[in-house]
């Protein structure tokens, strides 16, 4: 599991991910329904991102948002959508 605390760390682990998955920015972008400036500006850190951009990048790589340490998320299950 990778903890993100920055827009910059959520962008150089997404753009990990991407190579380690074969895809070039272009495909990922396709795959998840984004431009593809988002998909460049997301691996670079930009903090401005739109969030629901952001789910659908990280659904197209298979991954999942997982909250830990928050009031309410120890006993909830991961919520899916999209």
């Amino acid at each position: 599991m990778t903890t993100i605390q920055t827009p910059q760390q959520l962008g150089c682990a997404l753009r990990a991910a991407r190579k380690q998955t074969g895809l070039t920015q272009p495909q990922l972008a396709m795959a998840a329904g984004v431009g593809v400036r988002f998909v460049v500006e997301l691996e670079s850190g930009k903090p401005t991102v739109q969030l629901q951009s952001v789910l659908r990048v990280i659904d197209a790589l298979g991954g999942i948002i997982r909250l830990d340490g928050l009031p309410g998320t120890a006993s909830e299950g991961a919520h899916h959508g999209a």
